[in-house]
Formats: structure tokens, sequence, C-alpha cells
């Protein structure tokens, strides 16, 4: 979880810097490493992305509510807009609400893993 507080933070700082791009990748990251966090203490390893979503709506669905792993998804996607979209540039305001979200997300994710 350290990992994943230290990825917001960065992507805190890109963001009020201007650098939407940066903030998104990082936020996202954030997430994931929060999201990895559980599947490790569930005694698994990700394959990929789109995987640790999916563990986490079977597995995790009630605990987080439908919304934060839908959101996730959808971060997930545009985190890899930014990263392999040549046509794809977020906004500021949309960097803002991934990392509003990702606040969230990672305090319900350490509460889980805490469990």
């Amino acid at each position: 979880m350290e990992k994943a507080q230290v990825m917001l933070e960065e992507a805190e700082k890109a963001a009020k810097g201007g650098s939407p791009n940066s903030a998104v990748l990082a936020g996202y990251a954030a997430m994931f490493d929060g999201a990895r966090a559980l599947l490790f203490k569930d005694g698994y390893r990700e394959r990929s992305h789109a995987c640790v979503a999916r563990y986490l709506e079977a597995n995790y669905s009630e605990k987080l509510g439908g919304s934060f792993v839908d959101l996730l998804d959808e971060y997930r996607e545009k985190r890899h807009k930014v990263s392999y979209s040549s046509e794809y540039y977020p906004t500021v305001e949309e960097a803002k609400n991934l990392l509003e979200f990702a606040g969230k997300f990672l305090e319900k994710i350490e509460k889980l893993v805490e469990e």
C-alpha cells in the first residue's frame, strides 16, 4: 500500500503542475498497486490489468461497491488510451476526477487489506 500512496502523491503533483497525462498514468498506477495488494493478500498474482478488475468484481464487488469496480475499469481504459493512443489527451478535470476517486478507492482497499 505504501507504493500506492507514493504514486497517488506523484499523480496529485502532476495534476497541480498541469500534466494530466502523467496524473492519469500515476493515479491509475496507484489504484492498480492497491488492488494488487488485495490479490497478494488472497494469495494470487495478477496476470493483466483487466484480470485485476475482474478479480475485484468477482470477489470484492459487494465490499467495495459495484460502482467502485466499474470506475476502476473505466480508469483502466483511460490509462490505456493515454499510453497507447496518439489521439487521446485527458483534460485536467478528468485527471482531477480520477485522483479524487483514487483517494477514496485506496481508503477502501486499505481497510480490506487490513481485515
